[in-house]
């Protein structure tokens, strides 16, 4: 311990235990280091285009570079692979940096019910944590076995469609299965591939984000419909999905709402569509701070599906009912499970 640090014994540490860790750190600093470049870029896109494609036209890069742009645009503006059904790649998804990245948390997948291969599915998934290492793990990966625990059916981790915009992070999430969370992207997933399929939608989203602490359980979802009547539209199942340990990978800087960094937090949210959360967790070389997680299990529960009655055009009454009866299951959902997860037994889910 030096001035406060806990220091990690770097020559007694198990290669097995550095791997883990150099997996966290590529994945943290894509999602991390990509928004703030997609920032810059877009910022001064004419400057930085001009002054790149200048370059690689003088030099042998010129075929590369036109090629990649050209490849790009039409993959954006053509093919919409984001919002398609994405571009999963197999061996991807089995990679052994996954099985890595798991066990560093570790992170589990626990099913409660079948789900048949017959029907598609929209999976809410619940707290947001400040970057979603276990909807990652367990939906964009096969680090815990998906296809096996739930054989039959194709999971689709949903994002927003700004990350799709910067090219090496677009090439993982793609290669991972991962599509846009527009509703013509849902709406392709749940009606146009067929049977079988699944939608994972991080429903609180940006927002939170902010509210993601230690021991904290505040799921933005009072005001979140609009997935519920995609289910409905689609006629897919709502399952509920709650990952205990997700907030406690990270401590986050006090941020009331009215707060002046709140404010901040908030105004940057609505140009930007992410938000900011202010958090440290452990270091590379130490064990106090840093931008890595706490080693702290994340425990992934995949509740029971809701079956729910196609209606092309429902009703805001209908809309509300399906509402009502989802936050009751995640809420049991939650209540089963965590006195086994190491939560409290008064504690209770506050909706917001």
């Amino acid at each position: 311990m030096v001035f406060g640090i806990e220091f990690a014994p770097i020559l007694s540490i198990p290669l097995e235990r550095r791997l883990q860790t150099l997996a966290v750190l590529t994945y943290i600093l894509l999602f991390l280091l990509a928004p703030v470049v997609c920032i810059l870029f877009y910022a001064y896109a004419p400057v930085v285009c001009i002054l790149f494609y200048a370059y690689a036209l003088m030099t042998s890069l010129a075929p590369v570079a036109l090629g990649y742009l050209g490849w790009i645009v039409y993959d954006v503006a053509v093919k919409k692979t984001s919002s398609r059904g994405g571009r999963r790649v197999e061996w991807f998804r089995r990679s052994r940096i996954w099985v890595y990245f798991r066990d560093f948390f570790p992170v589990s997948l626990v099913k409660t019910a079948e789900l048949d291969p017959g029907r598609n599915y929209l999976l809410g998934y619940h707290p947001h944590g400040i970057l979603g290492c276990g909807a990652f793990a367990n939906f964009a990966t096969e680090a815990t076995d998906f296809s096996g625990v739930y054989p039959g059916i194709t999971p689709h981790l949903l994002t927003l469609k700004p990350n799709f915009r910067f090219p090496l992070l677009r090439a993982l999430l793609l290669w991972s299965g991962v599509c846009d969370v527009s509703k013509d992207s849902i709406d392709w997933i749940l009606t146009k591939q067929g049977t079988g399929n699944a939608a994972i939608i991080v429903v609180g989203g940006a927002e939170e984000a902010l509210e993601a602490r230690p021991e904290k359980y505040e799921i933005t979802l009072k005001q979140r419909k609009g997935f519920i009547k995609l289910a409905i539209k689609t006629g897919a199942c709502l399952v509920p999905v709650f990952s205990f340990g997700e907030n406690d990978l990270f401590y986050q800087a006090d941020n009331p709402r009215g707060s002046h960094l709140r404010t901040f937090q908030d105004s940057f949210k609505r140009v930007f569509g992410f938000s900011p959360p202010l958090f440290h967790g452990r270091g590379i070389f130490n064990y106090t701070f840093g931008i890595l997680p706490f080693r702290k299990p994340i425990h992934t529960v995949v509740g029971r599906p809701i079956e729910v009655e196609k209606t092309t055009d429902p009703s805001q009454s209908l809309i509300d009912t399906v509402h009502e009866q989802y936050m009751k299951a995640l809420s049991n959902l939650f209540d089963e499970y965590k006195v086994r997860f190491g939560v409290d037994s008064d504690m209770t889910l506050n909706f917001v």
